[in-house]
């Protein structure tokens, strides 16, 4: 599935939230549509730019290094901002959990982009874009924590006192394992490569994380540990966008599937996860 927004359907309303919009020192952009379909305008924080925030360490999702920003969300981004025919700028990198109050505060960024699980509870402060991308959780250990058996054995054994699961803060995976290890000791960091690194080194005994991004740890950067647990919580992602800006919502979608239609998406996925 594809998912990425932001941009507003030309209408009266929309028309006068565009003014207030303009004032505050956003510019007026207009999507190319499909034949069938009529023009969508839209606002942005700077004329011809997508302005992108990223927390930039969620491999192979999003990443940086050497000073560049790369992964399956970069240049999904990236194919979006061709689709709506505006150059794409990421922020530097910053935690996850600001993310979010800044796209709803707006003015520095038109989207956040940083595979975000689409949940309830979000979408009561901004908006997201359709569906791009099918997600579970998992929990990864070290390899050699003797931690055995079935979902229940392993989640019983790691909701302890004396067991410490590190997650990144503002996460699905701390929501879950707030509410399923409730005896374990939950630490929220900024970070994947800083909860991979406690894991690694036994300063955590446990990491719960978006499966494919644990999985991508796992096999190239911390061949030590191992997935222990997958957990089928089926969530999907989306790009987060401002609910005052609608319009940048609907072209992102249009270019979603656009770029499901044309091939790009599937083969990003072949790219980024081996696999459409």
């Amino acid at each position: 599935m594809s998912n990425l927004t932001r941009r507003s359907f030309l209408a009266a309303s929309a028309s006068a939230l565009g003014l207030v919009l303009s004032a505050c020192g956003s510019k007026k952009e207009t999507a190319e549509a499909p034949a069938d379909a009529a023009p969508i305008e839209f606002t942005t924080v700077q004329e011809g730019k997508l302005i992108v925030a990223s927390d930039l360490d969620f491999p192979p999702l999003d990443s940086f290094e050497g000073g560049v920003a790369s992964g399956f969300d970069v240049d999904l981004s990236n194919a979006i901002g061709q689709k709506l025919g505006l150059e794409v700028e990421y922020l530097p990198p910053m935690d996850f959990d600001s993310i979010i109050p800044m796209i709803k505060q707006g003015g520095k960024a038109d989207i956040g982009n940083s595979a975000f699980s689409i949940t309830e509870e979000r979408k009561q402060e901004i908006d997201f874009t359709d569906a791009y991308l099918d997600s579970n959780l998992g929990v990864a250990v070290r390899g050699d924590l003797g931690i055995v058996g079935g979902e229940e054995a392993i989640v019983k054994a790691l909701n302890a006192s004396d067991m410490t699961v590190a997650v990144q803060a503002g996460t699905t995976g701390e929501a879950w394992a707030r509410e399923n290890l409730p005896e374990a000791n939950i630490v929220p960091l900024a970070s994947v490569t800083v909860c991979m690194t406690g894991v690694s080194t036994g300063q955590y005994q446990a990491f719960c994380a978006d499966l494919p991004v644990i999985g991508h740890q796992c096999e190239v950067s911390f061949k030590d540990c191992k997935i222990a647990l997958e957990i089928p919580t089926g969530e999907q992602y989306g790009i987060v966008v401002s609910k005052d800006n609608p319009g940048l919502t609907a072209a992102i979608n249009q270019a979603l599937a656009q770029l499901e239609a044309d091939g790009t998406m599937a083969q990003l996925k072949e790219k980024w996860f081996g696999a459409a």
